[in-house]
């Protein structure tokens, strides 16, 4: 039988007697209620229309009134007559009544009336003791038949409580207990179910799939060997270091370049924990250390490539780290189960920008001199004493003064870089007043800001902490922020320069009433040689890029925030001295 038809046939059946059970007690309590009626509707008010008129009948000669009170419950008495005999009784008592009003001093009439009275009382009486009778056997009956359904209805209930929760747990327990076992790999497990239920076809699609299970395991188990071994000789031929890590931080696999590089034996790697061999190996620690990026008031960091002695040369390398997640059969949420480091060979294109660097520090150092020289001729052409120069010719001195200021920064603004590339800043980071750097930087764009008309406001806090920084490097990072707020400020536009304590440190910030940077661009804003498009190209696009590396040289983290159409604001932040 189904276990369908098991449910409906069970569970329809304790309806039934529920059903049978409530029809019963409803008739039952229905009787009863009945025969209470009768007992108060009937005799209930004979018994108190004759109470009525005995007392009535006790005052007849002294209270005119107990007449009318008489008539009126023998009237009400002669419309309730519902015994046997009751109506002989009333139909006496009327007459009597009557023969009294004619004689009303007649002791023997009234002696006759309660008599008659007396006697249709005990009649009452004998009909209420009768009727109560029959109640209390209406209760005993009703109190056998509900206890006879009640009992069949809780032992089939029982029955079913016994037996239905085990035909159908027991089955799904077993069921779940080789699932489980299947999930664990063990495809031999087996259900035996007997009976042709649902859950023998469960059983028999359950033994089914196992049995393929077993078979598709036994059969792939050499060819996924294979594949192993064919993926561990692609990870050892690959030129570039690759090193496995699972989601426990421990090494899976390393190929000949990684342990090459690494200096650790392949056999020491392959198991151990990376975070333990991050202790005495410093490649190691390199490599499982977090990547830093923008965060807040952090600022914008980049991870420096990694320069590892291998080989008896010095390489340079960039780190990849890949996460490794999958979703699991019967599952939905992603699952991280481990990570891939890869090292990218950059050396060459190291060597080349090393070549490029010292290129331009040579051609810039070589530049710088003869564009002095052409600025002090200028001066010279200034001065009167050379002689008087017209319109046109002032005009020209202006234009090549403008051009020769313009080259002088460029050359300044590239041998910076070359200094920042071939690591040859020179610092002087000590205590500086952050009000004597916001100082030295106004000085320097204030001619910029008045002839554009900006209106510049300045917010500080009090009692400013000094910070640790190289006064002229710090100032030339803010100057750099003023000048191209100014440059992209509408014509009588607004600037805010703010200086904040801060938990992390002091922060300078600029902000501008621009046009904004679009947010494809925003992390591209501190590269070098990067100008957003659409710009006015007036520059190398170098300035940020030293800027950022002037702040970081000095322990500090440099940002923007912008949207578009909503201006722009640079800012930095260095540590209290």
């Amino acid at each position: 039988m189904k276990i369908k038809t098991k449910l409906r046939l069970g569970l329809g059946v304790l309806f039934l007697m529920i059903l049978a059970l409530s029809l019963i007690a409803a008739r039952c309590i229905y009787v009863l209620k009945e025969d209470t009626e009768n007992i108060l509707l009937d005799n209930y008010k004979t018994l108190d229309y004759t109470r009525s008129m005995f007392l009535a009948i006790d005052q007849i000669q002294i209270n005119p009134e107990a007449w009318t009170k008489f008539e009126q419950n023998l009237k009400n008495q002669m419309a309730n007559v519902t015994e046997p005999g009751e109506g002989e009784i009333t139909e006496k008592i009327r007459a009597h009544y009557a023969s009294l009003k004619t004689d009303p001093n007649s002791k023997h009439l009234a002696v006759l009336i309660r008599n008659d009275l007396a006697e249709l009382t005990r009649i009452n009486m004998e009909a209420i003791r009768a009727k109560s009778d029959k109640a209390l056997a209406t209760v005993q009956s009703a109190f056998i038949w509900i206890a006879l359904t009640g009992t069949v209805c809780f032992l089939i209930a029982f029955t079913l409580l016994i037996n239905m929760p085990g035909n159908i747990g027991n089955p799904i327990r077993e069921l779940t207990e080789s699932i489980r076992a299947i999930a664990a790999k063990k495809y031999a497990e087996r259900l035996h179910f007997s009976g042709k239920d649902e859950f023998g076809e469960l059983a028999n699609s359950f033994n089914t799939m196992a049995e393929k299970l077993e078979e598709y395991d036994n059969s792939n188990l050499s060819q996924i060997l294979v594949e192993k071994k064919r993926i561990e000789a692609l990870i050892n031929n690959m030129h570039e270091p690759v090193i496995g890590l699972d989601e426990n931080q421990r090494i899976l696999f390393a190929n000949e370049e990684a342990v090459k590089i690494t200096g650790i034996a392949g056999s020491d790697l392959l198991g151990k924990s990376a975070i333990e061999l991050a202790e005495h190996n410093d490649l190691i620690r390199a490599l499982i250390q977090n990547k830093t990026g923008m965060n807040g008031d952090i600022g914008y960091k980049t991870t420096p490539s990694l320069k590892i002695y291998a080989d008896d040369k010095e390489s340079y390398f960039e780190k990849e780290v890949v996460d490794i997640t999958i979703i699991p059969t019967g599952e939905r949420q992603k699952k991280f189960i481990g990570q891939v480091i890869l090292l990218k060979n950059i050396t060459p294109f190291k060597e080349l920008d090393f070549a490029k660097t010292n290129f331009i520090a040579t051609v810039s150092h070589e530049l710088k001199t003869p564009i002095s020289s052409i600025k002090m001729s200028l001066q010279l052409l200034e001065s009167q004493q050379t002689g008087m120069l017209n319109e046109e010719q002032k005009q020209l001195m202006e234009s090549i003064k403008e051009d020769s200021n313009r080259l002088l920064k460029i050359t300044g603004e590239l041998l910076n870089m070359s200094q920042v590339e071939t690591g040859n800043i020179q610092l002087s980071i000590q205590p500086s007043s952050p009000a004597s750097i916001m100082q030295y930087a106004l000085d320097a764009v204030k001619l910029s800001m008045e002839q554009k008309g900006i209106e510049l406001v300045v917010q500080t806090d009090e009692n400013l902490p000094d910070v640790k920084a190289d006064m002229e490097k710090t100032a030339w990072v803010l100057i750099n922020f003023l000048t191209n707020a100014i440059r992209y400020s509408q014509q009588e536009g607004r600037l805010l320069l703010e200086i904040r304590d801060g938990q992390n440190g002091v922060r300078f910030s600029v902000r501008d009433e621009g046009k904004g940077i679009d947010s494809r661009y925003r992390n591209k804003i501190f590269d070098r040689y990067f100008q957003v498009p659409g710009s006015s190209k007036t520059g190398t696009g170098l300035g940020l890029a030293i800027s950022k590396e002037f702040i970081e040289a000095q322990g500090g983290a440099i940002g923007v925030n912008s949207e578009i159409g909503m201006g722009s604001t640079f800012y930095f932040q260095l540590a209290k001295a």
